[in-house]
């Protein structure tokens, strides 16, 4: 099942996808699923983020192929900061390239949605606690990361938590393909089997550390192949059976 969010008007809603067509739904995903009814046609309303999360948890350093473009070792444990909601965009929307930075880099990402209120879950019962999967795009002011030593500014830009089109609630995590393209060429490609920490272990850690609420996303980590944009270019992260989330970069 995908899980939409659209705007019509001056409101917003939630809808499943089925064949093109957005079938409206009553209130939020995260409950039971009712419909009202109400369809559009996909492409009849703008789309947006998927869902609006309270934070944003990212996972550094999780791919071994991205450990070692970085020249770092592998952590031995997940090493996790936040990303602020107000960096949040979603499809087809513009991230900007701030003043301050000098380089702006693609990181395409996992994300991971949350279904309910997970605090201090065993990693065997982590996924009951998962709505669903979408494509993230962790940008990053690579210049900034590297000057202050710790990642906020760097990660937490406006527009620097680009995520969608949608949720996928279907997804077998065997062995997921993840793919970033620039302007249309391929600059990452791997799967998640590359991930050092899987998905089980890091909702299980992080909610050790802090109460996940629905609607929240974890940021699994990116593969070797970042690099940086330009305005003008065009970014895309491609999962497989998820979709492909694109955006646009600009001047401040």
């Amino acid at each position: 099942m995908k899980i939409i969010r659209f705007a019509a008007g001056n409101k917003t809603g939630y809808g499943v996808l089925e064949n093109g067509i957005i079938k409206v739904i009553q209130g939020s995903p995260f409950r039971k699923i009712s419909y009202s009814g109400v369809t559009f046609e996909l492409g009849e309303v703008p789309l947006l983020a998927p869902c609006v999360p309270s934070k944003i948890v990212c996972l550094g350093v999780n791919y071994r192929s991205h450990a070692g473009e970085m020249n770092q070792p592998l952590p031995p444990s997940p090493l996790i900061f936040l990303k602020p909601p107000t960096a949040v965009i979603g499809p087809e929307d513009n991230i900007v390239y701030p003043a301050m930075s000098q380089r702006v880099d693609y990181e395409g990402e996992l994300g991971i949605v949350i279904r309910k209120t997970a605090k201090q879950v065993s990693s065997e019962r982590a996924l009951d606690y998962v709505f669903g999967y979408t494509c993230f795009n962790d940008v990053t002011a690579r210049d900034l990361q590297a000057r202050d030593g710790q990642w906020t500014r760097a990660k937490g830009f406006d527009t620097f938590a680009a995520f969608g089109p949608w949720i996928e609630t279907d997804l077998d995590l065997a062995d997921v393909p993840l793919e970033t393209y620039l302007n249309g060429q391929l600059k990452q490609k791997s799967t998640i089997a590359d991930q050092i920490f899987k998905a089980p272990e890091t909702i299980s850690f992080i909610s050790q550390v802090m109460t996940l609420l629905p609607g929240d996303i974890i940021a699994t980590g990116t593969p070797g192949g970042i690099g940086p944009m330009q305005p003008g270019d065009t970014v895309e992260v491609k999962i497989g059976h998820i979709g492909v989330l694109r955006n646009y970069v600009v001047k401040p």
